[in-house]
């Protein structure tokens, strides 16, 4: 029998660290341009004085190479389950930092006399804030699938509106149930979500579909044409 070799977290340091802060990748970000990879603030932060990727030095965009970039939620779900307590640290200083700028925006005291709020109220706090409004953003058009007269689809029209703008994070499962709502589909009924005919994952996000699927990239990209077909779900 084959014995496993165990890997050391510092041996993958190299793919899961930040050129320019040095620490492990925290929302990480590619530039599409030449697709290296930073820590979202990091990034953002050095275009506010350069247009040109910090490693390669590659001119990402004339005026504004903030559209050049891509959240890579895959490569953080890796970092994460590679280096332990990362995911809990970062959540706790996130909370932190907006408990601290929520009580200065109020004009509250942070000092010992300032009553901690209990966990729930935290929870619907963070959830107040739309944290996917600085996403970057993708353009999509949600267009009905006709395939031979599948059983199911008589029920199923095209959207009034099928061209939607969403965060790069939306996963596909997020797609479906926004399409069951507007669709009015009975229970009954499944989705499947189609990008250039391969049925896509329910946890692909419009970043992955993009970078890895979605084939006129480029000029002509947008928006990204995704299309949905009804199927009865005999589970």
């Amino acid at each position: 029998m084959s014995v496993q070799r165990k890997h050391l977290v510092k041996e993958f340091n190299h793919f899961i660290t930040c050129y320019v802060c040095k620490g492990y990748l925290i929302k990480p970000t590619t530039v599409t341009e030449c697709l290296h990879t930073f820590c979202k603030s990091c990034i953002v932060q050095h275009f506010e004085d350069s247009n040109d990727c910090p490693k390669c030095g590659i001119q990402v965009h004339e005026t504004n190479p903030l559209e050049m970039l891509r959240l890579d939620n895959t490569l953080e779900e890796i970092i994460f389950k590679l280096v332990p307590g990362l995911r809990e640290r970062e959540q706790q200083q996130e909370i932190e930092f907006w408990k601290k700028n929520r009580s200065k925006e109020n004009g509250e005291d942070d000092g010992p006399k300032s009553k901690k709020p209990r966990v729930d109220e935290e929870n619907e706090q963070d959830a107040d804030q739309d944290y996917h409004r600085s996403d970057p953003q993708i353009a999509i058009c949600l267009d009905c699938l006709r395939n031979n007269g599948q059983m199911g689809e008589n029920i199923v029209k095209g959207l009034m509106k099928k061209f939607i703008r969403c965060s790069t994070r939306v996963t596909v499962g997020t797609i479906k149930k926004f399409l069951s709502l507007k669709l009015k589909l009975p229970s009954s009924y499944e989705l499947d979500v189609l990008c250039n005919g391969e049925i896509m994952g329910k946890d692909h996000t419009m970043e992955f579909i993009y970078m890895t699927r979605w084939r006129l990239r480029g000029e002509n990209a947008y928006p990204m044409v995704l299309e949905y077909r009804p199927r009865i779900d005999f589970g």
